[in-house]
């Protein structure tokens, strides 16, 4: 299957070396940050679907929301600095995977209100 080029990126900052030392630069701080976003609200999610008492549940759905939101800020900034990228699928490939699953509609419990 050949190989998707299409890349979705900003361009990056100039200035910006070719090759990196061993030394930590915001890009390097900024994926160590978005790292931990990432753990932070996968744990908090566990931790909301296990609180047994509704003001903890409540505490941690906050936390989460706020987790949730730092995580897409830093996201937005290591996209607009070109730091971070993203694939672009060919149509072809999306048609076909909207075909394979969209068929399971009709095993939802509720009638599907997108189509």
């Amino acid at each position: 299957m050949p190989q998707n080029n299409q890349q979705i990126a900003n361009p990056k900052p100039p200035g910006e070396p070719q090759v990196k030392g061993p030394e930590m630069n915001d890009r390097d701080r900024l994926q160590d940050v978005l790292a931990t976003e990432k753990y932070l609200t996968d744990s908090l999610n566990v931790a909301a679907r296990e609180a047994s008492h509704d003001a903890l549940f409540r505490d941690v759905m906050t936390v989460l929301t706020e987790t949730h939101q730092a995580c897409r800020d830093v996201f937005n900034l290591m996209f607009q600095k070109g730091w971070y990228k993203l694939e672009a699928e060919q149509q072809p490939k999306l048609d076909q995977t909207y075909q394979q699953f969209s068929g399971y509609s009709s095993q939802f419990p509720y009638p599907s209100q997108l189509q």
